[in-house]
């Protein structure tokens, strides 16, 4: 019987953490240049070249693809015949080596798992606990996936129960459309069929962590139902016209998977989850001869992309020089280097603006005229500035928005993804603006930050309010002081009848 020390297990999965905050999968790669050569809108193009020069960035200095550097989920098999040494819980041994991961001194991952879910949100401030899945199988080794998983993908998951004469490619396709953009497309989406509600979703997360071959399957046709499901879904998807970071364009999924499971007769659960351009997972087996090891991959395999920061649509833009004419200039599509000064806040910061003011309370920063950006970055190591710092989803910020532009006087907003209509509306009564930056270019984007210091609610961790000073931070006008909304009209224009129809 093979032994498998606890040790070996906890560094092993200490270091695949590590690994895949900092290096895409290759088949990813592979996937998204593929999609970054045939893209037509000069948006997305860009927002994808983004991703890809982000990504090999990180590959080389070793820090995290982006700022929400996940929960840990890890797939555990385990054989029949080995033997799993542990002093304690397979969960206590799966904590430490996450809890080792995400403090690492030399690349620090963003701690974001809260402990009560109810009430008080407590950070953690080590990422633990890890979502475990363990299974007994055949076998005398030790299976284990390693996946982290980001927030605004994981917020857009969805679950239901369809008749068993319903067609599942017309509710994913009708549930991916009203998604948004929050999950940062172009991913992956997975697909879970069959069993029971929980069995559905454990399906479609599994799914996740398969290899990335969908250009290979359309080459040599499908040979099951399952891959002729997997196509329509693919092709009617990217028909929609969304596009990536949803400005419009010819890919919104790189591929689609689908694990399906027996089920009642009077069932057909059906679960989607998608992944976004973070997408970071890996596999290794423990067969008692010490811990995994993991070998850097080859930065051939990322392609030489160099950024438009010149293009006809791009425009300077100075934010310590904002007022109601420059702000109104302002146009959807628009392409934007910002240059001065940009506070950071997101939901906690919201939250507790919104309660100050309804106490009559001064705020501890003077918004006036300022802009302000969706952000929970990464911890700085060496001479670093700042962490990575890419943008949250932006909607969750919808609520508070009317009256913090009102109270306030904030003149732009910076974050990703789509604004839903009371924000909108918000915008357009205050006459101020949205911009978004590339979710999933993290890395990328804190190059731009100069200096930056924290000014007000150090206590709330990494959604402390910082003052930022930047330097041709690339943006993208996403929502005009009319509430013209980008996320709509790219979309519209890019949207197409599927091949497959």
């Amino acid at each position: 019987m093979r032994v498998i020390k606890e040790s070996d297990l906890i560094d092993s999965i200490a270091e695949a953490l590590q690994y895949i905050s900092y290096y895409h999968p290759p088949d990813f790669i592979r996937a998204m240049a593929a999609a970054w050569e045939r893209e037509e809108n000069p948006g997305a193009k860009q927002a994808m070249a983004q991703i890809l020069v982000n990504s090999r960035m990180c590959a080389m200095g070793r820090r995290p693809i982006c700022q929400d550097t996940g929960t840990a989920n890890v797939v555990i098999e385990v054989g029949a015949q080995a033997r799993l040494e542990l002093s304690g819980s397979l969960q206590d041994a799966v904590d430490e080596a996450t809890r080792r991961a995400y403090q690492l001194d030399t690349n620090p991952l963003r701690a974001s798992v809260v402990t009560d879910p109810f009430g008080t949100r407590k950070n953690s401030g080590d990422n633990t606990p890890a979502m475990l899945t363990t299974e007994i199988v055949a076998g005398d080794t030790v299976s284990v996936h390693v996946a982290a998983k980001g927030g605004g993908s994981e917020n857009k998951a969805k679950f239901t129960v369809l008749n068993p004469s319903a067609s599942i490619a017309d509710w994913v396709v009708q549930t991916v459309e009203t998604l948004g953009a929050g999950w940062c497309p172009p991913g992956i989406l997975g697909i879970g069929v069959g069993g029971s509600a929980d069995k559905a979703m454990k399906l479609a997360k599994a799914s996740l962590n398969d290899p990335i071959d969908l250009h290979d399957l359309i080459r040599r046709g499908p040979s099951n139902r399952t891959e002729e499901l997997r196509l329509e879904i693919a092709e009617r998807v990217n028909a929609l016209g969304i596009g990536a970071q949803g400005l419009g364009g010819l890919t919104t999924v790189l591929d689609v998977k689908i694990h399906s499971f027996p089920t009642h007769a009077a069932s057909l659960p059906v679960g989607l989850i998608p992944n976004c351009a973070a997408t970071r997972h890996v596999h290794f087996t423990l067969d008692g001869s010490g811990p995994a090891r993991f070998e850097a991959p080859d930065l051939a395999d990322w392609p030489e992309v160099l950024l438009d920061k010149a293009g006809a649509n791009t425009r300077k833009l100075n934010l310590d020089d904002l007022n109601d004419e420059v702000v109104a200039s302002l146009k959807p599509g628009q392409t934007i280097l910002a240059s001065g000064t940009l506070y950071t806040g997101r939901d906690a910061a919201h939250k507790r603006m919104v309660e100050m003011l309804d106490r009559g309370e001064e705020l501890p920063v003077d918004l006036k005229g300022r802009a302000i950006y969706y952000v929970g970055p990464v911890d700085a190591v060496g001479d670093e500035v700042i962490g990575p710092a890419g943008p949250t989803t932006s909607t969750r910020m919808d609520k508070f928005t009317d009256q913090i532009l009102g109270a306030t006087g904030l003149k732009l907003m910076v974050g990703k993804a789509e604004r839903g209509p009371v924000a909108l509306e918000a915008i357009a009564k205050h006459k101020a603006a949205y911009l978004i930056a590339v979710g999933g270019a993290a890395y990328l984007v804190s190059k731009a930050i100069k200096d930056a210091k924290p000014i007000a609610f150090q206590d709330l961790g990494m959604e402390a309010i910082y003052e930022l000073k930047v330097e041709d931070m690339p943006l993208t006008v996403a929502v005009d002081s009319e509430g013209n909304s980008i996320h709509k009209t790219g979309p519209a224009e890019w949207k197409r009848v599927p091949i497959l129809a």
